[in-house]
């Protein structure tokens, strides 16, 4: 009992370090680790990787608002689409089928590692904001050696739909949809990958606990895999949250593109192999 124990913090702690990093989540790493090496029902695994995502969240995101890397006026325009998009995906999760649900998931994986492949990689902020992200006055800076870098925000409501998507993806597959959140900001709306990032992890805590009330609601939460899940995921993100700031942000690109390949490929193998 101990040696589960001990591994499933192992795992969680894993998770959340790495969800931390991408800005993704730990549910991105928990859902595929939980089916696939522990046989947990994928509905309770991804009911469990909810709670654990606003646990990565409030692990990682204090200390990336306290440095300045977090666009709070970004972050809090996209909450109202993405939310909204977690309770829809959550509810229709309940319709779906298991097998639906895992190739869901590795189609989600699919399309956010050729997506983050193709986008070039900017090694220049924006100079300027569009008029729509003007007025909302979304430009900010983030730190660096020499000084604050201002940055400017583009194709607001282009980033506000990829949310919607990203919500319906939080709330079916308990991933905290922090890919395609990363995704939106980075190649859609312009914000620099590091600030994609440390937003993201901001915003999939709450699109995680507004999916993960549905699941609470209907019963597909264990709580005795859920409390230590969430305590390995908090403490890995944090952990991850420290080492963001430093990394290089062209190999965590590359490592982001493999990860998300690799889980795409077992979870369609287990759905299309019923195993």
């Amino acid at each position: 009992m101990l040696g589960i124990l001990l591994g499933l913090l192992l795992l969680s702690f894993s998770a959340g370090f790495i969800g931390s990093i991408f800005g993704i989540g730990g549910g991105v790493l928990l859902v595929p680790a939980l089916t696939l090496l522990l046989h947990v029902p994928i509905r309770v695994a991804i009911g469990v990787s909810l709670l654990s995502v606003v646990a990565t969240s409030a692990g990682a995101s204090a200390a990336f608002v306290r440095d300045h890397w977090t666009n709070l006026r970004v972050a809090m325009a996209l909450e109202v689409a993405t939310t909204s998009g977690a309770l829809v995906g959550a509810t229709l999760a309940a319709l779906a089928s298991a097998r639906v649900l895992e190739l869901l998931f590795a189609l989600a994986m699919i399309v956010s590692a050729l997506e983050t492949y193709r986008s070039r990689l900017r090694t220049e902020a924006l100079p300027t904001s569009d008029r729509l992200a003007e007025r909302l006055r979304l430009a900010s800076s983030y730190p660096s050696a020499h000084g604050p870098v201002p940055y400017g925000v583009r194709r607001v409501p282009a980033g506000a739909a990829l949310m919607v998507v990203a919500g319906l993806a939080s709330g079916m597959l308990g991933i905290g949809a922090g890919v395609l959140k990363v995704m939106a900001m980075d190649a859609a709306m312009g914000l620099p990958f590091k600030v994609s990032s440390a937003t993201s992890n901001f915003m999939i805590g709450v699109t995680a606990g507004a999916g993960a009330i549905v699941y609470i609601a209907r019963g597909d939460v264990a709580t005795t895999l859920a409390a230590p899940v969430a305590l390995g995921v908090a403490a890995g993100a944090l952990a991850g949250s420290r080492v963001l700031v430093r990394a290089n942000v062209r190999l965590l690109r590359i490592a982001f593109v493999g990860i998300m390949l690799c889980i795409a490929a077992q979870m369609a193998w287990r759905a299309l192999h019923g195993t």
